[in-house]
């Protein structure tokens, strides 16, 4: 019945102009209200960078901008747990997260990843240091990619479908950081920013593919990402900020609401 719920929800979405006709807008309003909802994952998903952070959540930083919030503030489900936290690693979630999932589940999203490539590492490394350090940095990231996370995402996924199995499961992958030839004057090298566009790319793929196999869906924010990263007109990305380190590099209010929640919601 969670299922058959969920899917008849997906599909109003797109019959809307003819469920309002037909005096069926009540009904697909119940579907909605029928599903159970648990936003999993780091940073990306409890919204640092965004703001408005909710004092309960701690140090995880759960903002009311990020897009699980956004969501559930929109389409009003049944039940919605927030268990994203800030510098979440694969064995957090697995460890910390998970408690609000069980049979009744019927929506997951998560990102994860990032932390256990050594995201905040690189990212200092290529600040602070040489452009061949930070290069060789952001290829170390990349060969753990390609040899120790695609294990760590198999157990955090493989966790998720035994505590919910009848879940529709999405995982969000990350933006390009970088807008090259942009409107950048200062800072890192583009051949920098290159490679950790890159790095980007190669960690996308590789959670994509876990995804997959898992029959979960990814869902890519780098189109919605593109002409809004930082050297851009109009950046959703927060460059180095060095009054509050921890926002650096992580999307705004307007990176939640115009690059993540779209690209979420274009997947149900």
């Amino acid at each position: 019945m969670k299922l058959s719920r969920f899917a008849a929800f997906s599909s109003s979405l797109l019959l809307g102009a003819v469920l309002a006709l037909t005096g069926a807008g009540a009904a697909q309003a119940a579907e909605t209200a029928a599903l159970d909802y648990v936003a999993l994952g780091d940073s990306y998903s409890s919204g640092v960078g965004a703001g408005s952070y909710d004092s309960a959540s701690g140090d995880c930083k759960r903002s009311t901008k990020a897009y699980p919030r956004l969501w559930a503030n929109a389409n009003a489900p049944s039940t919605f747990a927030f268990t994203a936290c800030s510098g979440a690693r694969t064995g957090d979630v697995t460890a910390n997260q998970l408690g609000p999932l069980s049979s009744a589940t019927d929506l997951v999203s998560i990102t994860i990843g990032g932390n256990d490539a050594g995201f905040a590492d690189v990212m200092t490394t290529c600040v602070l240091q040489s452009e061949s350090t930070c290069i060789n940095r952001v290829n170390q990231a990349k060969s753990y990619v390609d040899t120790t996370l695609p294990g760590k995402l198999d157990s955090v996924y493989s966790a998720i479908r035994s505590k919910a199995p009848a879940a529709r499961v999405v995982v969000l992958g990350y933006p390009r950081f970088y807008q090259l030839s942009g409107s950048c004057v200062a800072g890192l090298s583009e051949n920098e920013r290159k490679a950790i566009n890159g790095a980007a790319d190669h960690l996308n793929a590789a959670t994509a593919k876990r995804a997959a196999d898992h029959g979960y869906t990814f869902a890519s924010v780098v189109p919605a990402f593109t002409g809004h990263e930082i050297c851009s007109g109009s950046p959703w990305l927060h460059s180095v900020n060095w009054l509050n380190i921890g926002e650096s590099y992580h999307p705004t209010a307007a990176g939640q609401s115009g690059g993540y929640l779209p690209s979420f919601r274009n997947v149900l």
